[in-house]
């Protein structure tokens, strides 16, 4: 496979069509990465299989990350409030809820009396 990486390639959709055979080789062969387009919007890709396996390889790290930054925020809370009894953290968890439910309400009554 070609180590220099080209720009992709445009296609309309019947053009892929009439020539599927040709551009799933050269997507094979030397890399080249072909963008569908469908009245002039890109829908679709085709890629060789191994930028696919580094493209779920990459959604997969990045999700991992996510997920550890996630927990990083939650062990920051949890430090931050563990003189907190656990009783007071729920009432005040109960009342922010029931405020932003309450503005909620209010600004979709306002919408609905001026829509």
């Amino acid at each position: 496979m070609n180590a220099q990486r080209r720009a992709p390639r445009f296609m309309k959709i019947s053009q892929v069509k009439n020539a599927l055979s040709r551009v799933v080789n050269g997507v094979h062969h030397d890399g080249t990465r072909v963008v569908i387009e469908k009245n002039g919007v890109p829908i679709a890709a085709i890629v060789s299989f191994s930028d696919l396996r580094k493209l779920v390889h990459y959604e997969r790290s990045n999700r991992d990350q996510e997920v550890e930054e996630l927990f990083a925020v939650m062990d920051r809370a949890r430090e931050a409030f563990k003189d907190v009894p656990i009783e007071e953290i729920e009432r005040e968890t109960d009342r922010a809820i029931a405020e932003i439910r309450a503005k909620d309400r209010a600004v979709r009554a306002s919408l609905a009396a001026t829509g």
